[in-house]
C-alpha cells in the first residue's frame, strides 16, 4: 500500500494530469484474491482489474475454483468473452455509431471479471455493484457497451463496482442432467456461473475495498432477467442484499425440463449421436454445435407451436429453465418471491424500447402512415390503443411516437412490481421509467433499448454517440447514477436532486419519470398497459 500512495504522489510531483491520471506499475494496484495476487492499474484515482479468472469449467460441468498462481497476475485487459452463435461479421453503419459495440475475442474458458475501486486494502467497506450485462442468454460480455465501464459509477458514489462474463447460449443451457452426474447442472450452467462469480464477491472483494454484506445485483435487458433468475435461486440467497432489473422483466414462464429434454434429444439426433456418446459433446467444434442446437429450437419449437403450446415473445431459445434443484421454481412462484421477499427491488423501462419506427424502416412517417401501421398491428382495438397513448403521453407531438411506444418491456415491469409490492412485510420496491430522448442523428433514437445505462454508470462522455454528451444529458446523468448509487448503499434511491420518490404500491403505481424534469407520475399510463397486458 505504502508503494502504492509513493507512486501516486510521484505522479503528481511529475506534474501528471489529475484529470485522466494514469498510474501503471510493477507494484501499482496490486491486491489479493483467494488464488493470488493480481495487478492492475489506476485511472483518474480509480483503482481498475480487468479478466480476473473467478471460476473455470469443462464444457458443460459445473464451474468450480480457478487454479492458484504464483507471483502477481496482470490485470490490465478484459478476458474473453463468450462464443456466440452468430460471430460479427458485419454491422450496420448508423447503429453500430450509435451503439459503438466492443465485441472483444472469444473462448469457452471465459469465466472472468472486471474491478473498479477507489482504493485497495484500506479498510473501507463499500457498497459492491454487481453488473451483469445483458444480449438476452445468448450473446454480449462485460465489454460489449462503453457504457459498463465501472470507473466513472466507483469514483462518483465511492462504490466498487464489479462485471463479469459468463456461458452463454447451447454452452450455458444444455441439459444433459440426464446423461450423468457431472452435467447435473449443465441446463443452468451459465446462471450457476454468476451465482459462483458472487460467490468469489463474497469471498475476496473485501480486498478490493468493498463490503461484501452490501452487494447489489444489476443488469439490463437480458441482464435483468438474470437479476431476475438470481432472485428465484435458493442457493443465491443472501450472496446479495438488492436488486435493480433494467428493462428485463418478463411475464412469461421459463421452459419446463420435458422441453429442454426434448431440445437436447434433437442436438443429439442432429449431430448423429446415440446416449452413449454424450461426452463427445464435449469436444464438438463450437460451430458444428451451434448448428445443430439452432435446429434442434426450430424442431421443437415447431412442435409445440402444432401442439398449441407457447414458444416465448421472443420464440424457442436457450434460457434458464426448470431443472429441480438449482432453479426449482418458475420465476414468479409463490416459493420464488418468497426468496426475495427481503430484497429490495429498483425496476424499470425506457419508454421507447424496440422502436417500431425503426424496425419498420418508418423514421419519420406520416400520422396516416402510422395510423395504418397500428391498425395492422392492433386491429379493431387500434383506436382504443391511440387514445391510451394519447392519454399517457400528451406532450408527444411525432406522428411516430405513436407507435414507439414501448409495449414489450414495460407490461412485465409493472407485473414485477405490482407482485413484489403485494407480499406482505416485504422489502420495497422502487419503479422508473426512462423517458429522455437522445438527441443523436435528429433524434431518431428516441429512448431507445440500452439508452439509460450511459447515464447509470455516468458515461456521458464515454457514449456520446448515443448520448449527444449534451449539458442535459450530463445533468440527467448526474441524477439517475446518484439514484443507483444511494439504492446500492441504502435500498432507497432519494436524493435531494429528485422529487420525492415513494415505493411503488399496487393502489398508486408510482413512477419516476426520469427526463430533463424529473418528475413522479402514478399509473400515468394505466388504460395503455390494461389494454395490451
Amino acid at each position: 500500500m505504502k508503494k502504492q500512495l509513493l507512486t501516486l504522489l510521484l505522479a503528481c510531483s511529475l506534474g501528471v494530469s489529475a484529470q485522466a491520471q494514469l498510474v501503471t506499475g510493477t507494484n501499482v494496484a496490486v491486491t489479493s484474491t483467494e488464488s493470488g495476487q493480481v495487478r492492475g492499474y489506476i485511472h483518474n484515482g480509480v483503482f481498475t482489474y480487468k479478466g480476473i479468472p473467478y471460476a473455470e469449467a469443462a464444457r458443460f460441468e459445473a464451474p468450480h475454483k480457478p487454479k492458484a498462481w504464483t507471483g502477481v497476475r496482470s490485470s490490465l485487459t478484459y478476458g474473453p468473452v463468450a462464443p456466440l452463435l452468430d460471430p460479427t461479421t458485419s454491422v450496420q453503419d448508423e447503429s453500430e455509431f450509435v451503439f459503438h459495440h466492443d465485441w472483444g475475442y472469444t473462448s469457452e474458458d471465459c469465466l472472468r471479471l472486471n474491478v473498479w475501486t477507489p482504493n485497495v486494502k484500506d479498510g473501507k467497506k463499500r457498497p459492491v455493484l454487481f453488473w451483469i450485462h445483458g444480449g438476452g442468454f445468448t450473446a454480449g460480455s462485460s465489454q460489449e457497451l462503453p457504457s459498463y465501464d465501472g470507473e466513472n459509477l466507483a469514483k462518483k458514489g465511492d462504490v466498487v463496482v464489479v462485471s463479469i462474463n459468463h456461458r452463454l447460449n447451447i454452452l450455458g443451457f444444455l441439459d444433459l442432467s440426464a446423461y450423468g452426474e457431472k452435467y447435473k447442472y449443465s441446463a443452468n450452467a451459465s446462471m450457476l456461473d454468476i451465482r459462483v462469480a458472487l460467490e468469489w464477491v463474497k469471498a475476496n472483494i473485501e480486498n478490493f475495498g468493498g463490503d461484501p454484506n452490501n452487494v447489489t445485483i444489476f443488469g439490463q435487458s437480458g441482464g435483468g432477467a438474470k437479476v431476475n433468475t438470481m432472485m428465484s435461486m435458493p442457493s443465491a440467497k443472501g450472496l446479495f442484499h438488492k436488486a435493480v432489473n433494467q428493462s428485463g422483466a418478463f411475464r412469461g414462464s421459463v421452459l419446463e425440463k420435458s422441453t429442454t429434454q426434448a431440445i437436447t434429444a434433437e442436438v443429439l439426433k442432429a449431430l448423429k449421436l446415440d446416449a452413449s456418446q454424450v461426452d463427445s459433446l464435449q469436444k464438438v467444434p463450437f460451430p458444428v454445435l451451434s448448428a445443430a442446437g439452432k435446429t434442434a429450437l426450430k424442431v421443437v419449437a415447431d412442435k409445440l407451436k402444432a401442439e398449441g403450446k407457447p414458444v416465448g415473445g421472443f420464440g424457442l431459445s436457450w434460457g434458464p429453465s426448470v431443472d429441480g434443484d438449482l432453479l426449482p421454481y418458475q420465476m414468479f412462484a409463490n416459493e420464488a418471491i418468497e426468496l426475495s421477499k427481503n430484497v429490495p427491488l429498483l425496476i424499470g423501462t425506457v419508454k421507447n424500447e424496440f422502436m417500431a419506427s425503426l424496425f419498420a424502416g418508418m423514421s419519420n412517417p406520416t400520422e396516416e402512415q402510422v395510423k395504418d401501421f397500428i391498425k395492422k398491428q392492433y386491429g379493431d382495438k387500434a383506436e382504443a390503443y391511440l387514445q391510451a397513448v394519447k392519454k399517457a403521453y400528451p406532450n408527444d407531438t411525432k406522428p411516430s411516437d405513436l407507435m414507439d411506444v414501448d409495449t414489450r418491456f414495460r407490461p412485465g415491469a409493472v407485473f414485477q412490481a405490482k407482485t413484489k409490492a403485494s407480499v406482505a412485510g416485504g422489502a420495497p420496491v422502487y419503479m422508473y421509467m426512462f423517458n429522455w430522448q437522445s438527441p443523436v442523428l435528429d433524434g431518431k433514437y428516441k429512448a431507445i433499448h440500452c439508452v439509460e445505462i450511459p447515464f447509470v454508470f455516468n458515461n456521458i462522455a464515454r457514449c456520446e454517440e448515443m448520448t449527444g454528451g449534451t449539458k442535459e444529458a450530463y445533468t440527467l446523468a448526474d441524477k439517475v447514477s446518484q439514484a443507483w448509487i444511494n439504492f446500492a448503499r441504502t435500498g432507497n434511491p432519494n436524493h435531494a436532486k429528485l422529487p420525492q420518490w415513494q415505493p411503488y404500491t399496487v393502489e398508486k403505481g408510482t413512477t419516476m419519470i426520469f427526463d430533463n424534469t424529473c418528475e413522479i407520475k402514478y399509473h400515468h399510463d394505466k388504460d395503455l398497459m390494461e389494454l395490451v397486458k
